[in-house]
């Protein structure tokens, strides 16, 4: 397993931007795909976004067109940008990983799943007022 540190959560208006990161122990980043989950008080975790150590993405309809997800290999580190927050974005935010072996490939629906994923980080709040 690789170790998941998230970091960039904070409060902001809605409409307002904030870009979380999520930095991987490790020497073999680029074999792991990524995903961000949230977690609202009440409710289940649900997926926000995903990218494939191949490269494909995937997002959830709520933030599709608002979030970004990208990686960069070299730093061991994966981002969510957030653009045009809204309220309900309000949540705490996971990092999750998974480790690729022998260059299998997936389809991306595979990784809209928590059980896809082996690792976890601790999470980071974000808060969008009104």
């Amino acid at each position: 397993q690789v170790q998941l540190v998230e970091s960039g959560g904070g409060l902001v208006q809605a409409g307002g931007s904030l870009r979380l990161s999520c930095a991987a122990s490790g020497r073999t980043f680029s074999s792991y795909s990524m995903g961000w989950f949230r977690q609202a008080p009440g409710k289940e975790r649900e997926f926000v976004a995903t990218l494939s150590w191949s490269g494909t993405s995937g997002y959830a309809d709520s933030v599709k067109g608002r979030f970004t997800i990208s990686r960069e290999n070299a730093k061991n580190t994966a981002h969510l940008q957030m653009n045009s927050l809204k309220p309900e974005d309000t949540a705490v935010y996971y990092c999750a990983a998974r480790k690729e072996s022998g260059g299998v490939t997936r389809s991306i629906n595979y990784y809209y799943s928590n059980f896809a994923y082996d690792s976890w980080g601790q999470g980071t709040q974000v808060t969008v007022s009104s």
